[in-house]
C-alpha cells in the first residue's frame, strides 16, 4: 500500500508533507508534487501534514481517483526528488478548493 497525491495539490503545491517523509519519496513538478509509490513506506505522516488533505492512502481512493496511482508513479519517474519544504504556489489559496484541476497539470 502507498499514499497518493491527488488533484487537490494541483496549482497549490504545499510541501509540508516533504519535510516529514522518512524515505524522501516525493518528486516535484511545475505545479504538483507526486509520491514515488515504490519508495513509500506507508507511514502516513505526509497525509497528516498536508493542509489541503490532498494526500490519501491508496486504500481510501474513490473509484474516480484510482488513476492517480498510475499518475503518481509516472510523474515520480520523470521529476526530481524534493526533500525540503518550499513555499506553496503564489495563488495556492485561490486554487485550494477548485475542483476539476487535472487538466491544468503541467507534466
Amino acid at each position: 500500500m502507498t499514499y497518493i497525491v491527488t488533484e487537490v495539490c494541483i496549482n497549490c503545491k504545499h510541501t509540508d508533507c516533504v519535510q516529514v517523509c522518512p524515505v524522501d519519496c516525493f518528486r516535484e513538478g511545475p505545479n504538483f508534487i507526486a509520491i514515488a509509490p515504490d519508495e513509500c513506506v506507508d507511514c502516513g505522516l505526509c497525509a497528516i501534514e498536508c493542509p489541503l488533505e490532498a494526500i490519501v492512502s491508496e486504500s481510501e481512493l474513490t473509484e474516480n481517483q484510482l488513476h492517480y496511482i498510475a499518475l503518481n508513479k509516472e510523474l515520480a519517474l520523470r521529476w526530481p526528488r524534493i526533500v525540503e519544504r518550499k513555499s506553496p504556489m503564489s495563488d495556492a489559496e485561490k486554487w485550494a478548493k477548485t475542483p476539476g484541476k487535472l487538466k491544468l497539470l503541467v507534466r
